[in-house]
């Protein structure tokens, strides 16, 4: 009994025991928290005052705390915390610094009011800027789709009647829209060729059997006999890989792993194919690429032919020197009746039309100006035809008339060569709307005519000449087309040669860009 009685205590000690370690694990761990990835958060009641803390330290320590210094004090009457520097002028000064003078702090205040009124009127403006912006963006779109609509249901099933109408007209020059500018272009442009899908196919399987015999051999020879020759001017099939990689660098579309790279090279190898008595010309790839862009690939190919096969075009491509001369001339006669105190500029500077115009011609602008400006242009080009170029660069001329005023000749050629990239399209437009094709009651047409009949036979047989031999070398940069025997354009002429990439007719490396 004394040992039952013995055990049975023991056994109760032990489970007391057991419970109180029980519980002091318990409220140790809930002193630590939960911890969870090394980290013990504190129990929700475990927060003290930092005051009661820092007396109850010092308490334990035997130090007295001590009393607060005066920085302390800075802000204990504020009854908010400054967010930015601009709130301090409605501060008081420390305590331990002589108080503000009443003129001072209302100096203060009043600056403090101003610069906020300043910032509000600023943050107004802008919104207002950006409510505007929004406006302007939600009425174009507004307007391009009603223009859609209209082109699409009106004009387009009825081209033949309304191509030529007033209402047609207007809203050719406002811009056709993305969604049907390559339809417009190709019923504008026409097919006078004839060509079809089948041709197409033909000449670029034609061109792709062109590349494959130049790639597996023979190429810098045949290249370097038949590349001269006018029968044979398929081999500058080779020379189209050197611009392709020039065309729309920004773009990085039409580079080598570009998606429309294969379709530019097949156009213009195809063309070449075509028209081997034309061949390959620097300033084709800027004309294909922006029919790319527009239409599909074989009707790409038939608008790019039947563009090119226009009088214009063929004159400047074969490097006609003759109709060049007469373009040129007709040129001035219109620059002359528009802009002469300009006009007068240029020829006491001897910058001829050839040093900008051969540029702006070879590419029609896709080169010269940004990509959705020079498309407006061609909308406009492919309505009026070739008089529209040439009032287009008396346009650019009148737009930039007061600044070229003030320049010397390299100074303009470089403007020029290079024109603004942020050209204003509205105020080009405008200037262009203020040109008139029309002198002494003769109008564009008539003008060129009149010069062709008053060309020299001298005259042309000396183009001729010229034609042929740069015709035998049909990837050289077309050459300054108005010579002249005084020294001072000769200087100028000389001058030019400094200046970096102004323009086709300044280079004379055919494998150089413009």
């Amino acid at each position: 009994l004394a040992l039952s009685n013995a055990l049975t205590l023991l056994f109760s000690s032990y489970r007391n025991l057991l419970a109180r370690k029980q519980s002091a694990r318990l409220d140790k761990h809930n002193d630590l928290g939960w911890k969870l990835f090394g980290k013990a958060p504190l129990r929700e009641n475990a927060q003290k005052d930092s005051k009661r803390i820092q007396k109850e330290y010092e308490d334990k320590a035997g130090r007295p705390s001590k009393p607060p210094s005066p920085k302390q004090n800075v802000r204990k009457n504020l009854d908010f915390e400054p967010l930015s520097t601009t709130a301090l002028i409605l501060e008081d000064r420390p305590a331990n610094l002589p108080a503000k003078p009443a003129e001072e702090a209302q100096k203060h205040r009043q600056q403090y009011e101003e610069m906020v009124v300043q910032a509000k009127k600023r943050e107004l403006k802008e919104a207002q800027r950006r409510k505007k912006q929004l406006e302007e963006r939600c009425r174009v779109e507004e307007s391009i789709g009603n223009a859609v609509l209209t082109w699409n249901n009106e004009i387009l099933p009825n081209w033949e009647t309304m191509w030529c109408s007033r209402k047609v007209r207007d809203l050719w020059w406002q811009g056709i829209p993305p969604s049907v500018r390559g339809k417009v272009w190709s019923l504008a442009i026409g097919n006078e060729l004839n060509i079809t899908h089948e041709l197409f196919d033909i000449c670029l399987a034609r061109a792709k059997e062109r590349w494959r015999s130049l790639s597996t051999g023979g190429s810098e020879v045949e290249n370097e006999d038949a590349g001269f020759s006018a029968a044979d001017r398929e081999a500058s099939l080779e020379l189209i890989k050197l611009d392709i990689s020039r065309t729309f660098p920004n773009l990085c579309i039409f580079q080598q792993g570009g998606p429309y790279h294969d379709m530019l090279h097949s156009i213009l190898g195809a063309y070449t194919c075509y028209r081997p008595d034309v061949g390959y010309v620097q300033g084709m790839s800027f004309i294909a690429a922006v029919l790319i862009l527009n239409l599909d690939t074989a009707d790409a190919f038939i608008a790019f032919s039947n563009l090119l096969n226009k009088p214009c075009q063929m004159a400047f491509f074969r490097v006609d020197h003759g109709l060049m001369l007469t373009y040129f001339a007709a040129f001035e006669v219109f620059f002359e009746e528009n802009l002469p105190k300009l006009f007068a500029h240029f020829k006491k500077n001897n910058l001829t039309p050839d040093i900008y115009l051969i540029d702006w011609i070879f590419t029609l602008y896709s080169k010269s100006l940004p990509l959705d400006l020079a498309c407006r242009i061609w909308d406009v080009f492919c309505r009026d035809g070739e008089e529209f170029l040439f009032r287009t660069a008396l346009g650019i001329l009148k737009l930039f008339e007061d600044i070229l005023t003030k320049m010397d000749f390299i100074h303009m050629a470089q403007f020029l060569t290079r024109l603004p990239e942020d050209l204003p399209a509205e105020e080009l437009f405008a200037s262009i709307a203020t040109i008139q094709m029309q002198s002494r009651n003769k109008k564009w047409a008539q003008v060129l005519t009149a010069l062709q009949k008053d060309i020299r036979p001298s005259d042309t047989e000396a183009a001729a000449g010229t034609r042929t031999r740069h015709q035998s070398e049909p990837h050289a940069a077309a050459p300054l087309l108005f010579p002249t025997d005084t020294r001072a354009a000769e200087k100028n002429r000389r001058s030019l040669s400094l200046i970096p990439n102004t323009g086709v007719g300044l280079k004379q490396n055919k494998h150089k860009n413009f």
